[in-house]
């Protein structure tokens, strides 16, 4: 029965969600300052000891407005290119709103079950890759290891052995470039095949894996009786955005029957710019590819999709044993004829055998939210707005007499520096130079090193980013490097 507390709360819903929607739209206008100023304040207020007795529903709210929207994060800025992740657009804040309350888990025969598998065949279709079927997880770090778990399960299978249930018995190789991002090693960590199992290939001068070490590394590994488990492919790097020669990677790994895996979390939709298309070329090749939602099409933090040429070998690697509470209550063995006459008949499509995660939120409707409101149109618009941006910056660098680009931009990241001859190290001042960028709270990209050089390093993923801000960015890092530039010399 419903405690009279219990029916305040549901009657209070709308009312709820439209307090809570009036902060955050007065956060997205952008004119606050950092959380970091106000610290003092909330931290006094939130930091108290666990409440014996609750204050009720309005007082959270007043408190979710008043103290803890206002001091949120800065990634959800205009500004912010640091890192490869951004603020969640509406569609996918409201999408990911109703399922938490409509279907907290993936599962069962319900109208948010049947998206979870009709936006893995939208992403596929979307990226050209129908032939995959996919699942999605929390991120980029499980979606490898998900992908790098059929890839485990597929190689010992091929010798006569099922890694998931009896484990490993000999040793083994996974092969990837030195920009290749680090849950590669993690997930070989996590699978029991070992981090140093990771064979890191050198890159060319554009970040790209060395096709000739690839095959030497390759060649010498299965001389020496070392079993290949995979060979990962970079579509976008974290630290430059650059591309990996796809298709020559995918027909090596398939001359020597290896598992060919790429890593498409950040720069998969980047195929969708007609002007570096052809540097996607070999995905047809690949057994395993994934990209992040959450990335570079807007989605709420925590979804990735792992794409793989047959599902059913992640079943075989990460199965979990029957359950009765599970697999029990929806039992019709009974049945001469199962009847299937309730949404708990069925679980559905089981998510839960093809990776890590047995509870889990329903992030189909997320991404079916996004790509019904915009479209393939709207997506391809911000992919190419964003290469622009990338390219914008690269061309004025290469103009500006204080200015240096480091590497061409292939995507949406662009790597360039402050430059003078009055200032002996620029590693230093460009350091200087990205803190007050980041101080004065408009312009937020990140660093990376670029041969040995240090940069300033924004990516442009966001659905907020647009070209005046690339423009920004150029006459801010002008204004401090010359501020530098006096007070260093």
């Amino acid at each position: 029965m419903t405690n009279r507390a219990d029916k305040a709360e549901i009657r209070n819903l709308e009312s709820a969600l439209s307090r809570v929607g009036g902060a955050l739209d007065e956060f997205l206008k952008f004119e606050h300052p950092d959380a970091f100023n106000n610290r003092a304040q909330w931290s006094e207020h939130l930091g108290i000891s666990v409440p014996e007795v609750g204050v009720g529903l309005d007082e959270v709210i007043e408190e979710i407005n008043q103290w803890i929207i206002p001091n949120g994060s800065p990634i959800t800025r205009p500004g912010f290119s640091s890192f490869i992740t951004t603020g969640a657009t509406t569609a996918s804040a409201v999408a990911s709103a109703a399922s938490s309350i409509a279907a907290p888990q993936r599962y069962l025969g319900t109208a948010f079950n049947f998206l979870e598998e009709l936006s893995l065949e939208w992403l596929a279709e979307m990226f050209n890759i129908a032939n995959l079927k996919g699942v999605y997880s929390s991120g980029g770090s499980v979606a490898n290891l998900v992908a790098l778990g059929g890839a485990r399960q597929s190689a010992f299978e091929a010798i006569g052995r099922d890694p998931s249930a009896d484990g490993l018995d000999r040793p083994t190789a996974i092969y990837a470039s030195s920009e290749c991002h680090h849950t590669i090693q993690r997930s070989a960590g996590v699978l029991g095949l070992g981090r140093r199992s990771v064979r890191t290939i050198a890159c060319n001068e554009l970040g790209q894996i060395d096709m000739q070490a690839l095959q030497e590394a390759v060649n010498q590994d299965l001389a020496n009786d070392i079993l290949p488990v995979a060979i990962v492919a970079n579509a976008g790097t974290t630290n430059t955005g650059a591309i990996d020669p796809i298709l020559k990677m995918g027909q090596l790994a398939k001359q020597h029957n290896i598992w060919f895996h790429v890593d498409g979390a950040y720069g998969l939709p980047g195929m969708l710019d007609e002007r570096v298309a052809d540097r996607y070329q070999g995905l047809e090749l690949a057994d395993s590819i994934i990209v992040d939602p959450h990335k570079w099409l807007g989605a709420s933090v925590g979804i990735a999709a792992t794409f793989v040429r047959d599902r059913e070998i992640l079943l075989r690697a990460f199965t979990q044993e029957p359950a009765d509470y599970l697999e029990g209550s929806i039992d019709q063995s009974a049945e001469e004829q199962p009847v299937i006459e309730h949404s708990l008949d069925d679980f559905g499509i089981p998510y839960f055998d093809y990776g890590v995660e047995l509870s889990a939120p329903c992030r189909g409707i997320v991404v079916w939210a996004m790509l019904r409101e915009v479209g393939v149109e709207g997506l391809r618009e911000r992919v190419i707005r964003h290469n622009d941006m990338a390219r914008i910056i690269a061309d004025y660098a290469k103009q500006h007499p204080k200015l240096e680009l480091l590497l061409e931009p292939e995507l949406s990241i662009c790597c360039f520096r402050f430059s003078t001859d009055k200032v002996a190290d620029l590693d230093h001042l460009n350091q200087r130079l990205h803190r007050r960028l980041v101080r004065n709270n408009v312009y937020m990209p990140s660093t990376t090193r670029v041969d040995g050089k240090l940069a300033i390093r924004p990516c442009y993923v966001g659905a907020h980013h647009v070209v005046e801000q690339a423009h920004g960015l150029l006459g801010a890092v002008l204004e401090l490097g010359e501020q530098l530039e006096n007070e260093m010399k």
